[in-house]
């Protein structure tokens, strides 16, 4: 399969890379790195990342940002930044993705454990992370020619414990190799609707 990787170069990225890459053609995009380029929060950035990348098989977004602050300081355009950066980012992939995708292709988003533990700062990404699953969820059944359309939700990750260090307490992380298992199961499997949890 040929397969479009986006924000190949961060952390998730890095994972679902290395576990697909045997197998699979992969075309990797991102921000200011990849074979193509794309800024997820430009609508006309991701119809030109798909020209550019041409005939694909299956997407997998692993990038967005959210807004981590205290809920009672968090203003309206903090939050409007995990809903346009996030969430609107990989909903605009599928949105404009759908009719471009070759039949019986795959969409494959990422969430976060945030939506079912939450933590304390994290309710922007908690809120953003319950928005893709339902969107999943719903496109699943309304996506034509044999589509199928996951999200990967993980807890923090091992390599990015030191960078989140006392936001996520209690919270075992997971390993790149598990979460790149999941990106497996999502774009080589035949599930679809599903949240693919990493706790």
């Amino acid at each position: 399969m040929r397969v479009l990787i986006i924000g190949a170069s961060g952390a998730l990225g890095q994972a679902a890379v290395a576990a697909l890459k045997g197998r699979h053609e992969i075309v990797t995009a991102g921000r200011s790195s990849g074979d193509v380029k794309v800024d997820l929060t430009d609508r006309a950035s991701i119809e030109r990342m798909y020209k550019d990348a041409g005939k694909l098989d299956a997407v997998v977004a692993c990038t967005g940002h959210a807004h981590f602050g205290p809920l009672a300081t968090m203003t309206e355009d903090q939050f409007m930044h995990g809903l346009k950066d996030k969430l609107m980012g990989q909903v605009n992939v599928v949105l404009i993705g759908q009719s471009l995708i070759n039949d019986g292709g795959s969409f494959t988003l990422t969430g976060g454990v945030l939506d079912r533990d939450p933590i304390r700062k994290g309710v922007n990404a908690s809120t953003v992370n319950g928005a893709l699953n339902a969107f999943a969820l719903s496109a699943a059944i309304e996506l034509s020619r044999g589509i199928r359309i996951n999200v990967v939700s993980p807890t923090v990750l091992e390599v990015s414990a030191k960078k989140y260090d006392g936001f996520f307490p209690g919270h075992q992380p997971v390993s790149s190799a598990r979460v790149g298992l999941a990106y497996v199961k999502s774009v080589e499997g035949a599930i679809t609707g599903q949240v693919i949890k990493l706790d």
